[in-house]
């Protein structure tokens, strides 16, 4: 009896070893070196530096007359919605877009003031990038929410004008550098 029981352990043993991994909501095709975490929040010293950038650009908007034609970054937009592997390839896409938009600002009188904002969005950016799938194809293809997401900031920069983009870039910065940078630090315990 005990002879039958010690096979059907080692049996059962044998069996769980040779079973694959149990898969979690990460890719495997992510890039190692993920050291997001540090960015669960700006210091102080940093986030002045955006306001002062936010509100030297609303200053200068509200000099000139803009419209746009939709909200970019509807209020709606939470990350936690996303799959956690999902999470970093969104908010690529907002810090890419962002960087391209306020680049374009930076060659005009407000580039002193936007200096440090943009190192600390391209220092965000390069080490996002170690956290997102190296080869989408590879792995999960993005649908769904975040399929819509990235469609809709990819429509954005073709059809708004440069001023529509400026401002919703910079209505959205704090939200983009608390919530959504602090939801993907956090990992898996963004709820």
């Amino acid at each position: 009896m005990i002879a039958t029981w010690g096979l059907v352990l080692v049996t059962v043993v044998l069996g769980l070893t040779g079973a694959s991994p149990v898969p979690t909501s990460k890719p495997a095709t992510t890039r190692r070196g993920c050291h997001i975490g540090r960015f669960k929040s700006l210091s102080p010293r940093e986030l002045d530096a955006f306001k002062k950038a936010k509100d030297a650009l609303e200053k200068r908007l509200r000099l000139k007359k803009w419209r746009c034609s939709s909200y970019i970054f509807p209020s709606t937009w939470d990350l936690r919605d996303l799959q956690v592997w999902e999470r970093p390839v969104a908010l690529k896409a907002e810090l890419a877009m962002t960087l391209k938009v306020l680049g374009t600002v930076a060659n005009s009188a407000l580039g002193a003031i936007l200096d440090q904002p943009l190192h600390t969005l391209h220092h965000i950016h390069s080490k996002l990038w170690a956290c997102v799938p190296v080869n989408p194809t590879a792995g999960p293809r993005p649908w769904g929410r975040l399929h819509r997401r990235l469609h809709r900031l990819q429509e954005a920069t073709k059809k708004e004008s440069r001023r529509c983009l400026q401002a919703s870039v910079m209505f959205n910065i704090f939200r983009l550098l608390t919530r959504d940078l602090k939801c993907v630090a956090s990992g898996d315990q963004c709820a």
